[in-house]
Order: C-alpha cells, then structure tokens, then sequence
C-alpha cells in the first residue's frame, strides 16, 4: 500500500516533468528564435514534434535515473536541486554527445545550453511549489488518509514517526489502539482504547488504513482485526521487525529498511483510480458548462414557484466515513426535515433507508424534479470538491449509517456517487440489503468500462423518468 500512495505521486511527478519538459522547449525556442521559432526549426533539418517528445523522454528519464520519483527518507529542497543539476549535467552529456555522433551541426548549442539552464530551474521552483502545495492540503486536511496503529509497541511507534516523516504519502496517524499485554511503552499519540474497542474506533473515526504492529503475545488478534478491515473494506498493512512472516493473500512491501505485508481490501488499481478522479473532474466541469443554462432555468422555477432557499443542503456520509455537505436542488416544504419522524412507520423500504413514494412533502415541481433527477444535477459540485465521484455507491445519511451492520460499511470504501449501479438497475427495489448487495457488487467489479457503462445507462434513464 506503501506502493499505492507513492505510484500516485510518481505518476503526478512524471506528467507534471513531462509537460513542464515541453512547456520550457517552446518557451526557450520563443526567446532564442523569436515568433517564427518554427520556421527556424525547419530550417535545421530537425523534425520539432520527435524532437520535442525526445527531450521530454530524455529528462523525464535522466531524473528517474537520478532517483528523483523514489520515495525518500528525507525529502529536501537542497536534495532535489542538487539530484536536479546531477540530471541536468547528464543530460548534457547525452545531448551534445549524441549532436556529435549524429553530427548535426545546424542545432545550436547555444540554444541547449539555455534549455538546459531554463529546464532546471523551472523544475527546482516546481518541485519547492509541490512542497508547499502537500504541505497546504495536508495542513487543510484535503487529500489526506487517516491511519490507525493497532498496537502500542516501539515498532508502532517507529513506523508512526516514518510514516508522517514522508508527507509525501498524504498519510496522518490518528493514534493507536492498546493490545491486552502492552503496558510498558506509552506512544506519543493519543491511544484511543483497546483492541476490544476496534469496531468503535473504526465507526467513531475516519479511517482509511490500519496498520498492526502487535507483539507476538497478541498475535491471535491479527485474524480477527484484519477480518473486520475486510468486511469494511480497509486497507491493512503489517510492518515486520524481523522478515520472515508470511500472510495469505498479503503483498511484501519494503518501507524505510521495514518489511511490509499490505492486505488490499478494496479497489487498487491505482492508475485507473487517478483516471477515475480525472474522468470526475472533467465530466463534471463539461456538464456543468453545457447545462448550465438548464440549471439557471431550474432554480428560476423553483424559486418562482415555491421561493427560496433554492438548493437543498444535507449531510450526508462518503468515503471511510467522511461526513460532506451534499447539494441538491430543494424538491420539498422548507420543514421537510422536521416532519420526517411523523412519517417514519410509513417508510416502505426494508432496513437502514427512508423511502415514500408518495411522500406528503414533496413539492409541485419537486416531482418533476425527482422523476427526471434534475435535483442531483447540483452534486456535480461536489465532484468537482472531491467529496463525491460521478459513479459510485449511494451516499447515506448519518442515521442510516449508524444503523448499518459490519457489511454494510463496506459500501463506504468507495466514494459515493451521483449515480451507480443501483440507480440504473434497481431503484424501485424496496429491499435496503438488496441496495447494499448491488453496491457491494459494484465495488467488487469495478472498472472505468464499468463506470461508462452505468453513465451510459444513466442519461436515458433520466430522459424516460425511470
């Protein structure tokens, strides 16, 4: 899992070095030969496209050479500029070796003298501006995922510091939980109960990867914890003093001289999962561009028809248990909420949900609203924040969730979406375990195939009132 989180990073560094690689080439060919740099190109000899794409492939390869997309120990701005004028001599050496060889005397190597000089120092105000950008997001609590040390060992404690030491992971320790024969080491963050206590921490606390660093006397709790992370869908990681352990199903890691059995339980592909987020934010930006002249002439109708507030504001649970503000155009009476327990022994779904076709709340124009899911089109805000996908379970109600079984949280590892599975196959369906199970199903399935599949499903769903 160590792999997840840096595979992520890695693969950000690498575009944004690529796309900076190129950026600087048309600059630089700007300065050296002015508005007609492509006619001077010509003129070299030299095709510009190949040229162009080998310069990327050739600095984005010297810096991975140069180790500047590892993970490391300590991460620095002197270490990287130093990596970064390493690579940079290297790619020199390269670049005017191979002019010689190929013997191409129309490049000016004044022009690559300038490249080179411009390509390095744009990428050592990039990499300190990558610094500050985790450092922000971190210190705002975006883009972070929360850890729980089972454990109160020196080990657990090691592995803690280790961890928050690489802020690159976007990893935060929530604190620890204390095993029946551990009394003699105190960590230095908060112990939030017992090994007893696991399920109530897991629900009580946003958590998204739990690490077990147990000594050997409590070894027999390491089956049942990483059970329950199963049934929920955490990840699960087991830091090793000593290599030699071997776990069932688990990957070996290496992490800081620390051998690492990471149990996946959950969706992991992590390059479909960066294109998933991409897929959000440009599907979400598009709709909200092509429709919004649809979305001014909705909220126009309600509030000529039944006023203000015109959005619909609820919290509801995402990803791990992170509580959101989801949006939705207002489809009821402004007391909608405070009529609800006057309703509840009508509900006509089995289990942890609320459902009433013919609800006494809804408005005139609500129906229309809800029969086209016109009133979700505001959630695409919340894609564009993170906090929901386009595609993706149900997001739930905080009282549903305090409800649910251990299964049923597993729906929770994944983050909620504006539509899913469900929503196209079976929302008349009036059997909450039956949602779940599709949920569920989803998740265990799940591809970006699968994801245009359900959105290709979605659009005539909601032209036919379905």
């Amino acid at each position: 899992m160590i792999r997840r989180h840096i595979t992520a990073l890695r693969l950000s560094l690498i575009a944004l070095d690529a796309a900076s690689a190129l950026g600087v080439f048309i600059v630089v060919s700007l300065f050296r030969f002015g508005p007609s740099w492509q006619l001077a190109w010509a003129r070299t000899g030299v095709a510009l496209m190949p040229a162009m794409a080998l310069w990327a492939v050739v600095w984005v390869g010297m810096l991975w050479l140069r180790g500047l997309y590892r993970l490391r120990a300590r991460w620095s701005v002197k270490a990287d500029i130093l990596d970064l004028i390493h690579a940079t001599i290297l790619v020199a050496v390269v670049l005017f070796s191979g002019l010689f060889v190929l013997k191409l005397p129309t490049v000016s190597r004044l022009f690559l003298i300038e490249l080179l000089a411009a390509q390095v120092a744009f990428d050592a105000v990039l990499r300190i501006a990558i610094r500050l950008a985790f450092s922000t997001a971190r210190a705002r609590g975006r883009n972070t995922r929360y850890l729980l040390i089972v454990g109160t060992t020196p080990l657990g404690q090691r592995f803690a510091d280790l961890v928050e030491q690489h802020v690159e992971l976007g990893l935060v320790v929530r604190g620890h939980l204390a095993g029946p024969t551990e009394t003699a080491f105190t960590p230095t963050r908060p112990v939030l109960g017992t090994l007893a206590d696991a399920e109530d921490v897991l629900h009580g606390h946003v958590i998204d990867e739990i690490a077990i660093c147990l000594p050997k006397e409590d070894g027999d709790w390491v089956e049942p914890i990483t059970r329950l992370c199963q049934s929920e869908g955490k990840f699960v990681r087991i830091p090793l003093a000593e290599p030699g352990l071997s776990l069932e199903g688990a990957r070996a890691e290496t992490f800081e001289g620390l051998t690492l059995l990471s149990l996946v339980y959950g969706p992991d592909r992590i390059v479909a999962l960066i294109a998933k987020r991409l897929l959000d934010v440009a599907g979400a930006s598009l709709a909200l561009a092509v429709l919004s002249p649809l979305l001014l002439g909705v909220a126009l109708v309600i509030s000529i028809t039944d006023g203000r507030p015109i959005l619909f504001r609820q919290r509801r649970i995402g990803l791990h248990g992170r509580s959101f503000e989801v949006y939705k155009f207002r489809s009821m009476v402004r007391d909608a909420e405070s009529r609800l327990g006057d309703l509840l022994e009508r509900n006509e779904v089995s289990g942890q949900a609320f459902k009433l076709k013919d609800d006494p709340r809804i408005s005139g124009v609500g129906r229309w609203l809800r029969r086209t899911s016109l009133d979700e089109l505001p959630q695409l805000i919340n894609v564009l924040r993170g906090e929901m996908s386009l595609v993706g379970p149900r997001p739930p109600l905080p009282r549903e969730v305090q409800g649910y079984d251990v299964w049923h949280r597993r729906r929770l590892s994944m983050k909620p979406g504006i539509t899913g599975l469900w929503q196209v196959s079976a929302r008349n369906d009036d059997e909450f375990n039956r949602w779940v199970a599709i949920d569920l199903d989803y998740i265990d399935r799940w591809s970006l195939w699968l994801d245009f599949k359900i959105m290709a499903r979605t659009l005539p769903a909601m032209l036919t009132g379905r």
